[in-house]
């Protein structure tokens, strides 16, 4: 398997054994998360990567559910906490992973980002790609620990919703859901069908291959420069600010840069002031 770029924000199965096997091995962070699911702690103590702590996306990763959407940015001094019993510390490397391909464990990468930390990269393929190696798993539970991170929330720019009616006017909104219901033809769990007028579907299921490892970074700009990245300023928006993390991640690994909407679909939907559109994008 290929290793990546030491700036890349993925890392390969290959190089995660190589730095589990250093003196200084990065900590693992296990973000497992199925949407309409309690927990996937279960999951993870039947079968994780050596080492790895579980972070609970719902009750860590996310404050509790409201006006400002599913899974609004945590209370930092919850997010510290979290990631502090896993051992996180500044100056130790962090790897996130899931069951693949990402979706969940981008969330974990982008607000440890958006928290200060220097060094956070997603094991690309997670739990599936390990396996698939034939590489271990283990159900022995590692204890807690004491690391010393301290978050320092807003060193990534976000969104809210008058921000994101801005951006859809002046900038490139990138819309991260299923096809189905940026065209408002379903709605699974949010109050209303549809989407934010002016933006562009961008599903995030596009960012990945069969094998739910991430397409080549020159592919990946293809992708977002044909969707007319690169030339301005991008947001992007989901349903609940998850998946919309791994839009954001997939654009870094093509040289990109965009700003999330956390509250995204599940803030805006819930507004009657906010304004729904349906249908294909224009053109």
């Amino acid at each position: 398997m290929d290793s990546f770029p030491q700036d890349s924000p993925l890392i390969s199965v290959t190089d995660l054994e190589t730095a589990l096997a250093s003196p200084r091995p990065p900590v693992l962070l296990d973000i497992r998360f199925q949407l309409g699911s309690t927990s996937s702690r279960g999951e993870y103590e039947a079968g994780h990567l050596p080492g790895a702590h579980f972070v609970d996306l719902d009750a860590e990763l996310a404050a509790p559910p409201g006006t400002a959407g599913r899974h609004p940015l945590p209370d930092p001094e919850v997010l510290g906490a979290a990631l502090g019993r896993a051992g996180v510390s500044a100056e130790r490397a962090v790897v996130v992973y899931d069951a693949g391909p990402a979706m969940s464990a981008a969330r974990a990468w982008w607000l440890l980002r958006w928290a200060g930390h220097p060094d956070v990269r997603v094991l690309d393929g997670g739990l599936a790609a390990w396996q698939a190696a034939g590489l271990p798993l283990s159900s022995e539970l590692p204890p807690a620990e004491a690391g010393d991170f301290k978050p320092v929330p807003g060193l990534l720019p976000t969104l809210d919703a008058d921000g994101a009616a801005a951006f859809a006017r002046t900038g490139l909104l990138l819309d991260a859901r299923a096809g189905e219901r940026y065209r408002g033809e379903v709605e699974p769990i949010d109050a209303k069908a549809g989407h934010i007028p002016g933006a562009v579907s961008a599903p995030t299921t596009e960012n990945v291959g069969a094998d739910g490892r991430f397409l080549p970074a020159a592919a990946l700009a293809a992708r977002f420069g044909g969707l007319g990245a690169g030339t301005g300023e991008v947001a992007v928006y989901c349903g609940s600010g998850v998946t919309a993390a791994h839009q954001i991640l997939a654009m870094d690994v093509a040289g990109l840069s965009a700003t999330l909407y956390p509250g995204s679909w599940s803030e805006w939907s819930r507004d009657p002031q906010r304004p729904v559109a349906t249908g294909a994008q224009p053109g």
